[in-house]
């Protein structure tokens, strides 16, 4: 009967007194020796039961000595599986290092065939050399899914095992034992051990022995794991912090952008080469790039194209060299056989919106990469890493093709990361050029929409003529003359201060023509003085009136006579009402000016309506929406250098005028008014403190604030001026009004299917003098009551708004009066209706008797 090693093993194992005796008088100095790796000199068989203590506390001190010299994680594993192949009697051990590409997960070789001979450099496996193991094919791949240490006794009874290394290696695998190395939950790297060489598998002492080498292994795994991982975000952090800080330097050109931020972070790429592929953006065709494939003449295009249906291509290719000495080459329309194209990889990338990684270009089938060296220093494409640049609207852009990692191993999952989040971000900052390019295309569009609004608007040639006859005088155009003849001609055609009564505070523009009302609107900036002294070219005042004029749109009341109006008012307001005592001459150009621009280019509707409506103005001023409209519409008339009243003043005296320009048309928002009216009030009643009246006014005409206060309350007497004036042009004035309110509440009615307030509805036009009574009583009578307060020579406004409120109140009183008569009229009607109905059945019912009849 033979005895079999297991018999032995277990008997030594159950009789622990008996091993110790045993060995303690068979084991020899060589043996020992062997099996420690010492010289058999060194060995001390009198303190044997401490040498494998003190031999593995050495090996363990030395290991964590290498990691603590942050020696590399290849040469600490490599002494590791050495000990472990000794200890084990493992005939070889191997490192699979986890990792991803093109999100599939595999292991591939870092160190192999490692046994107790081996020598480091012949054990560590090159990129190009690597076999790799998918998880779903091996016993290492069973181990990496199911991340559990596994001892296969006898591979040809594992469903797992595969032949395909033994017939690369031409070896023969026996038995296995493998474990996972884990970092937390992630996996990081499978260590096996192959081929029991004292006995047919590996015992469960074998399998201890080899997880408890295996921790030492572990944390270091773990250590380089983490160092690695931390480098891959570091470089990440600083990869976008310095494009970031490129592309937000050009905003202009996306080329240049991408240019910019790929150089900055070319440190940061850890490859030897990359390429940047742009595309063309070109959706549709133009016509005659059409016709030859409609003709027959061309075949149509049956190339590839990306996601959203573009032709692929590429219009530039800008190629990065890092290794050796650093060189950059931009190739405008570069050639299908250009290298960084011909290979197909970009071209299947813009095509497919992939992220691919290749391993091993010479041995790519799907992709043909020049084999051959690039260059005259031997590089040759070795790995590639090959995104798409996706922009916010997801098209694709551009391709970035990385090439040859530095290291020489393949790109990894991190290296993806890393070049998708880079790709990514330039793909969002696309936009920068994209949204500069529409801002420059919406200044175009908004200058040539100024050109063609200025066309329209402006003063012709032969419009000036009307004023300015110097072709019938001269035989020569207004440039061509001197200031002389042209005030010469202007000095007939103007009607003079008293033809239409332009310092009254009556006035009405009933009897005079719109040309009439450019007339005597140049004549008051002659009658203030401002256009000797401020050097006004007389062409240029000419052309400045006829022009606002005709930027008036012609509505029921908001048009140029409205406009002419507000600066009369203010002119009589400045002169006959005393108060340019307290202004400069500029500050009453700058005034009488805002009276005439305030309404310019009125739409007929209200600021509420522009925000109902979604009107564009609405989305571009927040508040006093049309005012503001208004002065920018009146700012774009004066930008104009031959409409420029105001072109030869200096600059501080420019800054001044509008200034006060946009103060003043600002001001006539109503929604403004009940904020100023007590500033204004408590300056009145300041006023009344002073006995000296030029005390007054010396202290106002140095009191900026106040005058400006004053200035914003006469524009809002001036734009409700038409509530003043006599009867018979107030009545006709506010009829106007009337009919463009109605005419906003028939949009907001019909357009808006909102329905109106009463002041806008039509159906409600019986109301017109309650409504006017309300207006006068809650917003008018408060101005015009300070204003007379303030200087006594503006009472006749005052009165004729006391006046015009009687006769509207008569209205009301006759209207109120009439529905009365009316309701008692339909009341006394409803009730000899019912008495009639009453004494019908009364009658009816004295005839009928009995409700009990008898028949005889």
């Amino acid at each position: 009967m033979s005895v079999k090693s297991e018999d032995v093993e277990k008997f030594l194992d159950g009789n622990p007194a008996f091993a110790k005796n045993y060995f303690a008088k068979k084991l020899k100095p060589g043996a020992v020796a062997s099996v420690m790796g010492i010289p058999e000199s060194k060995v001390d068989l009198e303190s044997f039961k401490e040498v494998s203590q003190v031999e593995e506390g050495e090996i363990f001190f030395d290991l964590i000595k290498d990691m603590q010299e942050n020696v590399n994680m290849e040469k600490v594993i490599f002494k590791i599986l050495k000990r472990i192949s000794a200890l084990i009697h493992a005939d070889r051990c191997s490192l699979f290092m986890y990792r991803q590409r093109n999100g599939i997960a595999e292991l591939a070789t870092r160190l192999f065939d490692v046994s107790t001979t081996a020598k480091l450099e012949e054990c560590m496996v090159p990129p190009d050399s690597e076999i790799v193991f998918p998880l779903d094919i091996g016993i290492v791949g069973h181990v990496a899914q199911t991340k559990k240490c596994i001892n296969v006794k006898d591979v040809n009874e594992s469903s797992h095992f595969s032949s395909f290394v033994d017939e690369l290696t031409e070896y023969t695998t026996r038995n296995i034992l493998a474990a996972p190395i884990m970092n937390g939950k992630d996996i990081v790297a499978v260590i096996m051990a192959v081929n029991k060489t004292t006995g047919p598998h590996f015992t469960d002492e074998d399998e201890d022995l080899f997880l408890k080498y295996l921790k030492v292994g572990t944390l270091n795994l773990k250590i380089y794991q983490l160092s690695y991982l931390h480098n891959c975000e570091t470089r990440k952090g600083q990869l976008l912090l310095w494009s970031a800080n490129k592309v937000f330097e050009e905003l202009t050109d996306i080329e240049r952008q991408f240019h910019k931020a790929l150089y900055t972070v070319r440190a940061y790429l850890n490859c030897d080469r990359y390429s940047v592929g742009l595309l063309d953006m070109t959706k549709e065709k133009e016509f005659f790039d059409i016709w030859p494939v409609l003709m027959g003449e061309q075949a149509p295009y049956s190339g590839p194209v990306t996601p959203d249906g573009r032709e692929i291509n590429f219009y530039k290719v800008i190629d990065y060299i890092l290794h050796g000495k650093e060189e950059i080459k931009v190739i405008p329309n570069p050639p299908a056989d250009h290298w960084a194209l011909a290979s197909g990889l970009p071209t299947y990338v813009a095509e497919s919106g992939f992220i691919c990684n290749i391993m091993n270009a010479a041995a790519e089938e799907m992709f043909t990469f020049q084999t051959e060296p690039l260059d005259d220093r031997g590089w040759t494409i070795k790995n590639v890493l090959s995104l798409p640049i996706v922009n916010k609207k997801e098209e694709i852009v551009g391709v970035a093709t990385f090439y040859n990692r530095k290291d020489g191993k393949p790109f990894d999952e991190q290296d993806e990361q890393l070049m998708e989040a880079l790709t990514q971000f330039l793909g969002w900052s696309a936009l920068n050029p994209d949204t500069y390019d529409k801002m420059n295309k919406l200044e175009n569009r908004k200058d040539i929409a100024q050109d063609m609004v200025l066309y329209h608007v402006k003063c012709r040639d032969d419009e000036i003529q009307n004023v300015l006859k110097t072709r019938e005088i001269y035989g020569r155009e207004p440039s061509d003359c001197e200031e002389d003849e042209l005030w010469q001609i202007l000095k007939k055609e103007l009607p003079g201060p008293t033809k239409f009564e332009i310092y009254e505070f009556r006035f009405s523009d009933f009897d005079c023509t719109e040309m009439d009302l450019v007339m005597c609107g140049i004549q008051m900036y002659y009658e203030v003085g401002v256009v000797k002294k401020f050097q006004v070219p007389q062409e240029v005042l000419v052309r400045f009136m006829y022009s606002v004029s005709k930027g008036y749109r012609r509505i029921t009341y908001h048009n140029w006579r409205h406009g002419f109006n507000v600066g009369q008012t203010m002119f009589t307001l400045l002169t006959t009402g005393k108060l340019k005592r307290y202004y400069t001459d500029l500050e009453v150009m700058a005034m009488i000016t805002a009276g005439f621009l305030h309404d310019i280019d009125h739409r007929g509707t209200n600021n509420l309506y522009q925000v109902k409506s979604q009107n564009p103005l609405a989305k571009l001023h927040g508040s006093s929406i049309l005012e503001r409209h208004h002065l920018e519409f009146g700012k774009f008339l004066l930008a104009d250098e031959s409409l420029n009243i105001f072109q030869n003043l200096n600059r501080r005296q420019t800054e001044h005028v509008f200034h006060l320009i946009d103060i003043a048309i600002i001001a006539t928002d109503l929604a403004l008014y009940f904020k100023k009216r007590t500033m204004f009030q408590k300056i009145v009643d300041l006023s009344e403190t002073y006995e000296d009246e030029k005390k007054w006014v010396d202290f106002m005409s140095l009191e900026t604030t106040r005058k400006e206060i004053v200035m914003a309350m006469m524009m809002t007497a001036c734009d409700l001026s038409a509530i003043t004036k006599p009867w018979e042009v107030q009545s006709k004035v506010a009829l106007s009004v009337a009919a463009e309110f109605w005419e906003q509440g028939d949009l907001e009615r019909t357009v808006l299917e909102q329905q109106p307030i009463p002041m806008m509805d039509r159906n409600k036009s019986a109301e017109l003098p309650k409504l006017q009574c309300g207006f006068i009583d809650f917003v008018c009578t408060f101005v015009y009551k300070e204003f007379s307060r303030f200087h006594p020579s503006i009472q006749p406004m005052f009165d004729g708004i006391l006046n015009n409120r009687k006769e509207w109140k008569a209205l009301q009183e006759a209207y109120e009066a009439k529905l009365k008569a009316a309701e008692e009229a339909a009341k006394e009607k409803q009730e000899a209706a019912a008495a009639k109905h009453a004494t019908n059945n009364n009658a009816s019912g004295g005839s009928s008797g009995s409700k009990t009849c008898s028949i005889c």
